[in-house]
């Protein structure tokens, strides 16, 4: 069973890089300069296109990491107008939870900004763009071979080893009360959802996951959010999910634990995000994992039979 730590660090390399840029920015960032790199990454942006469109044969996941690398060097080829852009968007930052392509919306912050840039810095984002929107291309295909590749295969089938996860569970809500298997016993079915803060498909559905709690709680149930940024009581990880939840909306309730206990594994384990189980009141996972954002209506639909069979099973 492959393990997601590293495609889920290549995702959080990313995001860390834009928080590094936004930070150095309130230090470096005079807000009227026309500075530019002096640089040129032409090399780097043609060797970048080349290692996009090669028919290597390396595993969709080592790909994927690849690709996340790649977009990171561009961030830091051209760092110094990189940072304005970070800036502009770190004052904005309920934009970066929108539905928009991510070389769309870097894009559009750029447009909305442009008077800031001198010309240079602005042909040199915009090729950067260009190079950003291809790649972006390729990761989303990677994303849904990998997605259809673990819904297909036998990563999640339901076995010995994944059904009882949540037996004994021991954990805490996000504002640090205790909270144990009780949680699933009270309730006819519980839809876990497992995301983190750097997914921009998990954070899309937010939203949409608070207004199934409403829906469950008139049918006996409830969904919980699981971050696994949040594991081992991590208290940035707790405050950065929570920010995130308050600005979609989302008020039901998310949990942390130990990422050495069962369910801790068993989030470990979660290659494609976001994952969505359904639980018993035993604590049971039953049927198969749900993979993909309850967004889009194909999968509300899906998932929502799901739901109703279990519940027709009481």
């Amino acid at each position: 069973m492959k393990n997601k730590s590293g495609r889920v660090n290549s995702m959080k390399l990313k995001k860390a890089i834009a928080a590094s840029l936004a930070i150095s920015l309130l230090f470096a960032f005079t807000g009227c300069g026309n500075s530019s790199d002096s640089a040129t990454t032409e090399n780097t942006k043609q060797e970048t296109v080349s290692a996009t469109n090669t028919g290597d044969t390396s595993a969709p996941d080592e790909k994927l990491d690849d690709l996340y690398q790649q977009e990171n060097q561009i961030f830091a080829d051209h760092k110094n107008v990189w940072d304005k852009v970070f800036g502009f968007m770190s004052k904005n930052p309920d934009d970066a939870a929108s539905n928009e392509n991510y070389a769309d919306f870097l894009a559009n912050t750029i447009e909305s900004n442009k008077a800031s840039f001198s010309e240079e810095e602005f042909d040199t984002l915009n090729k950067d763009i260009e190079t950003i929107r291809g790649i972006e291309e390729e990761i989303a295909r990677l994303e849904k071979e990998i997605a259809a590749s673990d819904s297909s295969g036998s990563t999640f089938s339901g076995s010995a080893d994944s059904t009882g996860v949540f037996h004994d569970f021991k954990g805490k809500d996000l504002d640090g009360n205790d909270v144990d298997d009780s949680l699933f016993a009270q309730n006819k079915v519980t839809v876990v959802n497992f995301w983190f803060s750097g997914c921009k498909p998990c954070v899309e559905e937010l939203s949409k996951l608070n207004e199934l709690n409403d829906k469950l709680k008139e049918m006996g149930g409830e969904v919980v959010g699981i971050n696994t940024d949040t594991l081992d009581d991590n208290q940035d990880g707790i405050k950065e999910a929570k920010e995130i939840l308050k600005a979609k909306g989302a008020s039901y309730k998310n949990l942390t634990f130990d990422s050495d206990s069962t369910v801790g594994k068993y989030a470990g384990d979660i290659m494609a995000f976001p994952t969505t189980v359904l639980v018993d009141k035993d604590g049971n996972i039953v049927g198969d994992p749900f993979m993909g954002g309850i967004d889009d209506p194909s999968n509300y639909e899906q998932l929502m039979k799901q739901i109703q069979s279990v519940l027709d099973q009481k």
